[in-house]
């Protein structure tokens, strides 16, 4: 089983039975106030700044999905009562609960404690489950799935296609300042040459493509561009780099993690950015 995450202590909220009051406005507010705390550009020392920030953000989208936050309470619920239970069983007490657990599971075949842990089980793989559905809902926000549309993209041969290892996936939430296109290929140019960038987004939720004119360049951004500290980027690859090139790859992009941070994989383009970046490459040659 997966170590243990109290999403709530995470976002500095209280556990337990108190958090059952907590409101979406209490998460959203103490949710700010640790992305400011926590973002990597205020801990340049700390080698763990950039995992601690985005296991933030994974507690702030499981307590704010009504579902995952239900499961997660419960998770705790049985935590409490198992910890409880074994907090009791010490002295002749122990011993009273063993003999109890012994003539129990000799009468009916039922051990209280491994129910009470198969529960436990039961519902952290539901949470698990709920933490992916969690992830693929956003990475198809960010960019929408048109299924054939990826292969007329093209891989970065021959044929005017886009490379794709230059493309990156940018998402962040509008609650702060927002991105618009100049803004973006003011933040990414740091990185090197940005080609073209394509907006699209919801009124909740703000999302671009950004094409960088070289691998090169996807690669140094991916994991580095964080962007404004109240409004943070979410920067992931449209096509993680071939095993031959991660050796010259930053820690910070390495294939495993690439996985862990994209969960449902990558989606293709729709068909009006297709057409804007296949123009983009073809003013390139």
């Amino acid at each position: 089983m997966d170590a243990f995450v109290d999403h709530y202590t995470v976002l500095g909220l209280p556990s337990g039975e108190e958090a059952a009051n907590l409101t979406d406005k209490d998460i959203n507010k103490a949710y700010k106030f640790k992305a400011l705390e926590l973002h990597p550009d205020k801990r340049p020392d700390d080698p763990n700044a950039a995992s601690n920030f985005q296991q933030l953000r994974t507690s702030y989208d499981i307590l704010k999905d009504e579902k995952a936050r239900k499961l997660f309470d419960d998770l705790l619920r049985v935590k409490r009562d198992n910890q409880r239970r074994q907090s009791q069983r010490d002295g002749k007490r122990r011993k009273m609960v063993s003999d109890l657990e012994k003539r129990e599971r000799e009468a009916f075949s039922v051990d209280p404690a491994a129910k009470g842990k198969e529960e436990e089980e039961r519902i952290a793989k539901q949470l698990k489950d709920e933490i992916a559905r969690i992830r693929a809902m956003h990475a198809k926000k960010v960019v929408p799935d048109l299924g054939g549309m990826r292969e007329s993209v093209g891989s970065g041969g021959g044929g005017g296609g886009v490379d794709q290892e230059k493309v990156l996936k940018v998402s962040w939430e509008k609650v702060g300042e927002d991105y618009s296109a100049d803004k973006l290929r003011e933040l990414f140019s740091k990185f090197g040459e940005v080609e073209d960038v394509v907006i699209k987004g919801s009124k909740k939720k703000g999302s671009a493509l950004v094409v960088m004119a070289t691998k090169q360049g996807a690669l140094a951004t991916t994991g580095s561009m964080i962007g404004h500290l109240a409004n943070p980027l979410l920067v992931l690859p449209l096509k993680p780099a071939m095993a031959a090139d991660s050796s010259s790859a930053p820690k910070s992009v390495e294939p495993d993690r690439l996985n862990k941070l994209v969960g449902a994989g990558y989606q293709a383009f729709e068909d009006s950015v297709l057409m804007k970046l296949q123009k983009a490459a073809a003013k390139q040659r």
